[in-house]
């Protein structure tokens, strides 16, 4: 199916703005964890979903999700899409599946994995970053 949308100017420069990796939000929690000496590989090719951050000595993936992709407050949220609401409601629901469908196979694979909310890593990065560290400790 091939979709025609029809947006203004500002919602295309915002939207073309969007990338899949190095947000703020990775690039923050990356360098504490770095500097609080936890090594990983960024966008981890050879796990399924390419996790932001693979802490491969510990077996954690680590995922930044941004609320919009990936369906924070979904049943709430999905109400207020006015334009083009065909695609983005599947989208975003096919999205939410693909990442119940990641989280299985890291986990058949032994991997722990973490899911965490894009602006509220950026409000308490040292919590996200606790986290992270007490999951390392654990399996040290």
């Amino acid at each position: 199916m091939v979709y025609k949308f029809h947006t203004d100017k500002r919602t295309r420069a915002r939207m073309s703005r969007v990338h899949s990796t190095n947000g703020k939000d990775e690039v923050a929690l990356e360098k504490m964890l770095w500097h609080k000496g936890i090594r990983y590989r960024k966008n981890y090719k050879k796990l399924p979903g390419k996790p932001d951050i693979a802490i491969t000595k510990y077996k954690i993936a680590i995922f930044i999700d941004g609320e919009f992709w990936h369906g924070y407050d979904w049943n709430n949220y999905k109400t207020h899409i006015k334009s083009n609401r065909d695609y983005w409601i599947k989208k975003i629901e096919y999205n939410m599946q693909h990442d119940q469908k990641v989280n299985e196979q890291l986990r058949n694979q032994d991997w722990t994995v973490l899911r965490f909310w894009s602006k509220r890593v950026l409000k308490n990065l040292e919590y996200y970053c606790s986290i992270v560290q007490w999951y390392v400790d654990s399996k040290r």
